[in-house]
């Protein structure tokens, strides 16, 4: 009846789980110092030195060739390892775009130069990327973005602007959404993908300050940058397609879920302790709980589908859109539960708290607002 009825329940096999054991031994050791409101910036953390740790060790790019420097293991290997970075608050996100979304992008789309050029830095941490979608007046309305690429005979012409682009300050590369024909009203027509080498003349990089004091978000300008011939990737005009399909690696993943999870984690230590124990907390405790785990579920599910080499956009949407709502739940219930208590709170949790309370506005923004994903659900239901 409609796009989501082959969402099944999916196990991790067991070859992807043996994973977890050796990545938890690392990370307990790795992130035994790190306070607790530093590791809840997990990845949004800029930390290029463990990005090439975790290289070192084969832990990025698992799903891509082991031509390209990749670990050639399917998409649950991957979702393992990052279901752990998320849990320790690793500072992963130096190459977190990279990994996740762009060396896939350029597996699936690039020309076999791009490949060879590309994807091994990024397998060994050294090569950062950022997301070029959003802009000014767009938002999550994708299909009307502004910036242009115009051919000529050195490559391709780039002029606009792009907002809301996470870490562009410490990035190599963009891969951006621009319009190659046409105009605006024309939508889905004439959109391109093309990589941005960030280091061009004419690229301005401006980070913007949030609520919490971290500019991991950026403004970045183009202006008459010139690029390469070689710097579309896919075929002209098929940007649309091509976003969509990257989208469902941005929308699915357990990053969609564990925005708050350091702050939850620390806040059920203090429960766990006689001062800290209530029965408002434990039914709290479950409440939770049992929110996220039909919510792993689906996002398990959907990593199926990935393996496969599907696309499930509709799926995706639908797990980042109740993703983040429980992200930002979590905030506001462990609030609610602390400031009604007389006895004192640790200090660390209440920083935690102050944090994730910030930055939580946030996560119903990135990645596509709710509007724009209920309304793809909408479609994929047949409602609309």
């Amino acid at each position: 009846m409609s796009q989501l009825d082959s969402l099944d329940p999916k196990a991790i096999p067991v070859e992807d789980e043996a994973l977890r054991s050796e990545v938890r031994a690392f990370l307990s050791e790795a992130m035994r110092q790190v306070p607790a409101h530093v590791r809840a910036r997990s990845w949004s953390g800029y930390n290029p030195a463990f990005s090439r740790e975790l290289g070192r060790r084969g832990w990025l790019g698992m799903t891509l060739p082991k031509a390209y420097g990749g670990g050639g293991r399917s998409a649950y290997a991957r979702y393992v390892l990052v279901e752990e970075f998320l849990n320790f608050g690793a500072p992963v996100g130096s190459h977190w775009i990279a990994d996740r979304q762009s060396g896939p992008l350029i597996l699936k789309y690039g020309t076999e130069a791009q490949k060879q050029f590309y994807l091994p830095p990024i397998c060994r941490g050294e090569s950062y990327f950022c997301i070029g979608m959003s802009e000014p007046g767009s938002g999550s309305d994708l299909a009307s973005v502004r910036s242009r690429a115009v051919k000529n005979d050195r490559g391709w012409l780039l002029n606009g602007q792009k907002i809301w682009t996470t870490n562009a300050q410490h990035c190599h590369y963009m891969i951006a959404l621009v319009r190659t024909s046409g105009e605006p009203q024309d939508r889905h027509k004439g959109l391109s993908q093309v990589i941005v080498d960030l280091s061009l003349p004419g690229v301005t990089v401006r980070p913007i300050t949030d609520l919490s004091g971290d500019s991991h978000f950026c403004e970045v300008f183009f202006d008459n940058v010139q690029l390469a011939e070689d710097a579309l990737i896919g075929a002209e005009g098929m940007g649309w397609e091509q976003v969509t399909a990257e989208l469902a690696f941005e929308r699915s993943g357990p990053e969609r879920l564990y925005s708050s999870i350091v702050l939850f984690d620390e806040w059920l230590a203090y429960v766990r302790t006689p001062a800290g124990r209530t029965p408002q907390a434990q039914r709290l405790a479950g409440k939770i709980i049992s929110q996220l785990a039909p919510l792993r579920a689906m996002s398990i599910s959907i990593t199926e589908k990935l393996t496969r080499g599907e696309s499930p956009v509709v799926e995706a949407a639908l797990v980042k859109d109740l993703g983040t709502g429980v992200e930002q739940l979590i905030p506001a219930l462990i609030a609610d539960d602390l400031f009604s208590r007389e006895a004192d709170v640790p200090l660390e949790l209440l920083n935690t708290l102050n944090y994730v309370t910030q930055v939580a506005p946030s996560f119903s923004l990135r990645g596509g607002t709710r509007d724009i994903l209920r309304g793809m659900i909408a479609r994929g239901l047949g409602l609309r």
